[in-house]
């Protein structure tokens, strides 16, 4: 899977900047929702879909989730 599609997994989940997640929560995030809304395809049409309705909000949480995607990618790398 690739770091752009784990950030749409976590932008498409409940998880919120505030709650500052740890690492962990952050892949059970990605997974959960990757599970809920039907794998890649279902996370990518949630972040178009919040594009269109709130655009002020989706870029934010965007650069959010790119950042928190890249880490677990690394947090990945380092565990395999």
């Amino acid at each position: 899977m690739t770091e752009h599609m784990r950030a749409e997994a976590l932008f498409a989940s409940d998880l919120q900047p505030s709650d500052r997640p740890s690492d962990a929560q952050v892949s059970r995030a990605i997974h959960t929702s990757l599970l809920v809304r039907g794998g890649a395809a279902g996370c990518a049409a949630a972040v178009a879909a919040e594009y269109g309705e709130h655009p002020e909000i989706a870029a934010p949480r965007m650069r959010w989730a790119l950042a928190l995607a890249s880490r677990d990618a690394t947090a990945h790398a380092l565990a395999a």
